[in-house]
């Protein structure tokens, strides 16, 4: 049986709506997505509003699990594929590397968890320092999502238990990293 919330949305199928906001948050601008998709902003602001409203409503999450398979897939969307965001080739060397190295993956979500508890724009620090849009590093992350949950499947939970601890580890460093570059923490002078 299929399920009903996985029915396009005014023409916007949640394949659609997953390349269109993998899109977005690379830095395509909404005028583009709409002319390449050939729907109105208008269209496309309300499917979004429904496509959401539905995730919500999913006790099952069949709709969130698809829309992260599908958002993975943004690059393969026929209409969407050939917008591009100009990336350097600093950004796009460090982009194959987060792809293919599962430490380099691990360690800038520890260093933008970090940023994000120091009140920086983690995903604005990933594109200052190394050239990659939230877009391609939640591309990503899907990717290893999946190895991850393979691995979970295969009852390996010591990889996954290694790479969590070395995240952790690298949020720690950036954290202290972030500190200093404030000043500090609040309570660094505080003695017991």
């Amino acid at each position: 049986m299929s399920n009903p919330l996985l029915e396009p949305v005014h023409g916007v199928s949640l394949y659609d709506y997953a390349a269109i906001t993998a899109k977005l948050s690379a830095g395509i601008d909404i005028i583009d997505l709409c002319k390449a998709m050939g729907i109105e902003p208008a269209v496309y602001e309300e499917a979004s509003a429904i496509w959401v409203s539905r995730m919500q409503e999913d006790g099952t999450f069949e709709v969130t699990m698809k829309f992260g398979e599908y958002f993975g897939e943004a690059e393969n969307h026929p209409k969407l594929k050939n917008l591009q965001v100009a990336r350097s080739a600093e950004g796009e060397a460090n982009l194959e590397k987060l792809a293919t190295d599962r430490y380099f993956y691990e360690e800038l979500s520890g260093a933008r968890t970090a940023a994000y508890q120091y009140g920086l724009d983690g995903a604005q620090w990933i594109l200052d320092n190394f050239g990659i849009n939230l877009g391609d590093f939640q591309s990503v992350a899907m990717k290893w999502m999946e190895v991850q949950n393979a691995e979970m499947a295969k009852g390996n939970h010591e990889s996954t238990m290694h790479f969590a601890h070395y995240q952790q580890q690298k949020a720690e460093e950036y954290g202290q990293k972030f500190a200093a570059a404030q000043g500090g923490n609040v309570a660094d002078d505080v003695e017991f």
